[in-house]
């Protein structure tokens, strides 16, 4: 699954932006509250505004401080997955629950530098576990590749049967590290620069899907 993210696209014309990706499985959008994270992007508004232009899935990742007030309610308006962070509730589980009763289904996302063992156990509750190889906040950076083992970790107990969830990965993802990704047991990859920044973005997104499933045959 291939999930272009919007933070790379012309904000000006995010309608066009969409069709130029409409063969991705996700749209990621990334909501940065400038308190959380230090950048600020986009919010409601114009989640509500997309989700009248494409018919992609919209993959909302809200880097915010307090989920449990601002989540529900990007659910409410028709988003398909909604990932809030970690590090950013004391009760991430009863996030999730009113993002599941809201209709949309509950992501959690992990800071690289965050562990992943203390959250094994409630990752059942979760239909979404997004690794972050970059820290969150700005696109472009550089794939930071340690990640990979919680990864590894959450494929293992996917594979066994213990959990039932797509791992997805948001982070320097581009034609020379999906394949490292794909190997580690990704599902959903999250790539910005790399699809937006080239001059057939559809294209991109293709190629990228080709080089993972490559890997994971």
């Amino acid at each position: 699954m291939i999930a272009p993210s919007i933070l790379s696209a012309d904000f000006a014309n995010l309608a066009a932006e969409a069709r130029r990706v409409e063969g991705s499985d996700w749209l990621h959008v990334d909501v940065m509250d400038a308190h959380f994270v230090p950048n600020l992007t986009l919010g409601l508004p114009v989640v509500e505004s997309l989700l009248k232009a494409t018919d992609i899935p919209l993959d909302c990742h809200l880097m915010i401080e307090d989920p449990g007030r601002w989540a529900p309610p990007y659910a409410e308006a028709g988003a398909y997955n909604v990932t809030f962070h970690a590090e950013a509730t004391d009760d991430p589980v009863a996030v999730a629950r009113d993002i599941r009763a809201a209709g949309a289904k509950a992501g959690l996302s992990v800071k690289p530098n965050t562990p992943i063992e203390p959250y094994l156990e409630i990752l059942r509750d979760f239909d979404t576990l997004l690794v972050m190889s970059v820290e969150p906040g700005f696109g472009g950076q550089s794939f930071i590749p340690q990640v990979l083992e919680k990864a590894r970790v959450v494929r293992r107990l996917v594979d066994s049967g213990e959990l039932r969830l797509v791992v997805e990965i948001d982070g320097g993802i581009n034609a020379d590290t999906i394949e490292q990704a794909a190997e580690a047991g990704i599902d959903c990859f999250v790539a910005g620069s790399a699809v937006y920044n080239t001059a057939d973005p559809g294209a991109t997104v293709e190629a990228l899907r080709r080089r993972a499933a490559a890997v994971r045959v």
